[in-house]
Protein backbone atom coordinates (compact mmCIF):
# COMPACT_ATOMS: atom_id res chain seq x y z
CA UNK A 1 0.00 0.00 0.00
CA UNK A 2 1.35 3.45 -0.96
CA UNK A 3 2.02 6.19 1.66
CA UNK A 4 2.54 9.92 1.31
CA UNK A 5 5.19 11.22 3.55
CA UNK A 6 5.53 14.80 4.16
CA UNK A 7 9.25 15.38 3.77
CA UNK A 8 11.55 17.87 4.43
CA UNK A 9 14.97 16.06 4.07
CA UNK A 10 15.27 16.00 7.89
CA UNK A 11 16.12 13.17 10.21
CA UNK A 12 12.44 13.02 11.48
CA UNK A 13 10.85 12.48 8.20
CA UNK A 14 13.81 10.54 7.28
CA UNK A 15 13.40 8.35 9.60
CA UNK A 16 9.46 7.69 9.19
CA UNK A 17 9.90 7.30 5.42
CA UNK A 18 12.59 4.07 6.58
CA UNK A 19 10.48 3.06 9.73
CA UNK A 20 7.62 2.43 6.97
CA UNK A 21 9.51 1.21 4.04
CA UNK A 22 10.76 -1.71 6.00
CA UNK A 23 7.23 -2.41 6.86
CA UNK A 24 6.34 -3.10 3.65
CA UNK A 25 4.68 0.19 2.64
CA UNK A 26 5.54 1.65 -1.00
CA UNK A 27 6.68 5.28 0.60
CA UNK A 28 6.54 8.50 -1.47
CA UNK A 29 8.09 11.42 -0.39
CA UNK A 30 6.39 15.00 -0.96
CA UNK A 31 7.55 18.35 -0.65
CA UNK A 32 5.59 21.04 -0.14
CA UNK A 33 6.43 24.19 -2.07
CA UNK A 34 4.26 26.90 -2.76
CA UNK A 35 6.08 28.67 -6.05
CA UNK A 36 7.84 31.64 -4.37
CA UNK A 37 11.19 29.73 -4.00
CA UNK A 38 12.58 26.32 -5.16
CA UNK A 39 12.89 25.05 -1.78
CA UNK A 40 12.34 21.41 -2.22
CA UNK A 41 15.23 21.00 -4.24
CA UNK A 42 17.40 19.92 -0.81
CA UNK A 43 14.72 17.32 0.33
CA UNK A 44 14.68 16.02 -3.12
CA UNK A 45 18.84 15.77 -2.58
CA UNK A 46 18.02 13.81 0.57
CA UNK A 47 15.57 11.75 -0.82
CA UNK A 48 17.94 10.84 -3.58
CA UNK A 49 20.57 9.84 -0.90
CA UNK A 50 17.93 7.50 0.73
CA UNK A 51 16.82 6.02 -2.10
CA UNK A 52 13.56 6.84 -2.14
CA UNK A 53 10.82 8.61 -4.94
CA UNK A 54 10.41 12.22 -4.11
CA UNK A 55 7.74 14.30 -6.17
CA UNK A 56 7.08 18.18 -5.42
CA UNK A 57 3.24 18.93 -3.95
CA UNK A 58 2.73 22.36 -5.40
CA UNK A 59 0.21 24.36 -3.38
CA UNK A 60 -1.54 27.06 -3.73
CA UNK A 61 0.33 30.46 -2.90
CA UNK A 62 -2.60 31.83 -1.12
CA UNK A 63 -1.90 29.43 2.22
CA UNK A 64 1.64 30.84 2.23
CA UNK A 65 0.28 34.67 1.80
CA UNK A 66 -2.02 33.73 5.07
CA UNK A 67 0.47 31.68 6.62
CA UNK A 68 2.57 34.84 6.61
CA UNK A 69 -0.79 37.27 7.70
CA UNK A 70 -0.90 35.22 11.11
CA UNK A 71 2.82 35.35 11.63
CA UNK A 72 2.80 39.08 11.24
CA UNK A 73 -0.24 39.63 12.55
CA UNK A 74 0.74 36.70 16.33
CA UNK A 75 4.77 37.75 15.69
CA UNK A 76 5.60 34.70 16.24
CA UNK A 77 5.42 31.63 13.46
CA UNK A 78 3.79 28.95 15.69
CA UNK A 79 0.35 29.41 14.88
CA UNK A 80 1.09 30.10 11.28
CA UNK A 81 3.84 27.09 11.11
CA UNK A 82 0.57 24.94 12.46
CA UNK A 83 -1.96 26.01 9.50
CA UNK A 84 0.54 25.33 6.89
CA UNK A 85 1.23 21.55 7.87
CA UNK A 86 -2.23 21.20 8.71
CA UNK A 87 -2.90 22.37 5.03
CA UNK A 88 0.03 20.35 3.49
CA UNK A 89 -1.38 17.26 5.20
CA UNK A 90 -4.80 17.77 4.01
CA UNK A 91 -4.01 17.97 0.37
CA UNK A 92 -1.69 15.07 0.99
CA UNK A 93 -5.29 13.29 2.37
CA UNK A 94 -6.43 13.76 -0.83
CA UNK A 95 -4.13 11.77 -3.29
CA UNK A 96 -2.92 8.89 -0.68
CA UNK A 97 -4.90 6.44 1.81
CA UNK A 98 -1.85 6.10 3.99
CA UNK A 99 -0.11 9.72 5.01
CA UNK A 100 2.30 10.33 7.60
CA UNK A 101 5.06 13.16 8.67
CA UNK A 102 7.83 13.46 10.84
CA UNK A 103 6.03 15.11 13.74
CA UNK A 104 6.90 13.40 17.40
CA UNK A 105 6.07 13.85 21.11
CA UNK A 106 7.72 16.78 22.01
CA UNK A 107 7.35 18.83 18.31
CA UNK A 108 5.51 22.58 19.80
CA UNK A 109 5.12 23.13 15.94
CA UNK A 110 4.26 21.95 13.58
CA UNK A 111 1.88 19.25 14.85
CA UNK A 112 -1.78 17.84 14.79
CA UNK A 113 -3.24 17.19 17.97
CA UNK A 114 -5.33 14.01 18.59
CA UNK A 115 -8.67 15.66 17.71
CA UNK A 116 -7.28 17.22 14.30
CA UNK A 117 -6.12 13.34 13.66
CA UNK A 118 -9.15 12.13 13.99
CA UNK A 119 -11.15 14.46 11.70
CA UNK A 120 -8.84 14.15 9.22
CA UNK A 121 -8.59 10.51 9.08
CA UNK A 122 -13.22 10.49 9.32
CA UNK A 123 -13.58 13.08 6.83
CA UNK A 124 -10.78 11.44 4.07
CA UNK A 125 -11.08 8.17 4.57
CA UNK A 126 -7.31 7.74 5.53
CA UNK A 127 -4.65 6.75 8.17
CA UNK A 128 -2.17 9.18 9.73
CA UNK A 129 1.02 8.20 10.96
CA UNK A 130 3.86 9.88 12.76
CA UNK A 131 6.48 9.31 15.24
CA UNK A 132 4.11 10.77 18.41
CA UNK A 133 5.91 8.31 20.70
CA UNK A 134 9.31 9.32 20.03
CA UNK A 135 11.04 12.14 21.42
CA UNK A 136 14.09 14.53 20.82
CA UNK A 137 16.76 12.11 22.04
CA UNK A 138 15.49 8.86 21.13
CA UNK A 139 14.90 10.74 17.37
CA UNK A 140 18.69 11.99 17.75
CA UNK A 141 20.00 7.81 18.76
CA UNK A 142 18.01 6.23 16.09
CA UNK A 143 19.56 9.09 13.36
CA UNK A 144 22.82 9.17 14.41
CA UNK A 145 22.71 5.07 14.16
CA UNK A 146 20.88 5.43 10.78
CA UNK A 147 22.12 8.59 8.65
CA UNK A 148 24.97 10.78 7.70
CA UNK A 149 23.83 14.03 8.75
CA UNK A 150 24.48 17.75 7.99
CA UNK A 151 23.88 20.20 10.45
CA UNK A 152 24.08 23.50 8.96
CA UNK A 153 22.67 27.16 10.07
CA UNK A 154 19.43 27.68 8.47
CA UNK A 155 19.35 29.44 4.99
CA UNK A 156 17.47 28.73 1.98
CA UNK A 157 19.57 26.34 0.13
CA UNK A 158 20.03 23.60 3.12
CA UNK A 159 16.41 23.37 4.40
CA UNK A 160 13.45 22.17 2.72
CA UNK A 161 10.98 23.22 5.24
CA UNK A 162 7.72 25.56 5.37
CA UNK A 163 10.19 28.06 6.73
CA UNK A 164 12.08 28.66 3.44
CA UNK A 165 9.51 29.84 1.57
CA UNK A 166 7.75 31.88 4.58
CA UNK A 167 10.78 34.13 5.41
CA UNK A 168 10.96 34.65 1.19
CA UNK A 169 7.69 35.69 1.34
CA UNK A 170 8.09 37.66 4.69
CA UNK A 171 10.58 39.64 3.30
CA UNK A 172 9.05 40.41 -0.22
CA UNK A 173 6.13 42.13 1.98
CA UNK A 174 8.82 44.28 3.25
CA UNK A 175 9.16 42.73 6.94
CA UNK A 176 12.56 41.15 8.20
CA UNK A 177 12.24 37.64 8.39
CA UNK A 178 15.16 37.30 11.57
CA UNK A 179 12.27 39.26 13.08
CA UNK A 180 10.12 36.00 13.15
CA UNK A 181 12.15 33.37 13.11
CA UNK A 182 15.35 33.31 15.74
CA UNK A 183 18.62 31.96 14.11
CA UNK A 184 19.30 27.99 14.02
CA UNK A 185 20.90 25.00 12.86
CA UNK A 186 18.99 22.68 10.36
CA UNK A 187 19.70 18.97 9.64
CA UNK A 188 19.09 17.31 6.08
CA UNK A 189 20.02 13.70 5.83
CA UNK A 190 22.79 13.02 3.16
CA UNK A 191 23.11 9.80 3.22
CA UNK A 192 22.51 6.06 4.83
CA UNK A 193 25.97 5.39 6.95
Amino acid sequence: MKVGVLYSGGKDSSIMAVILKRMGFTVELLTANFGVYDSYISASKSAEALNFPHNVLNLDKNILKKTVDIIVEDGFPNNGIKYIHSKAIEEIATIYPIIADGSRRDDKTPKLDKDQIRSLEDRNNVQYINLHGFGFRTIETIASDLFEISYEKSYKKSSSDYEVEIRSLIEEEGYLSKDFFPEHHQSRVIGFK
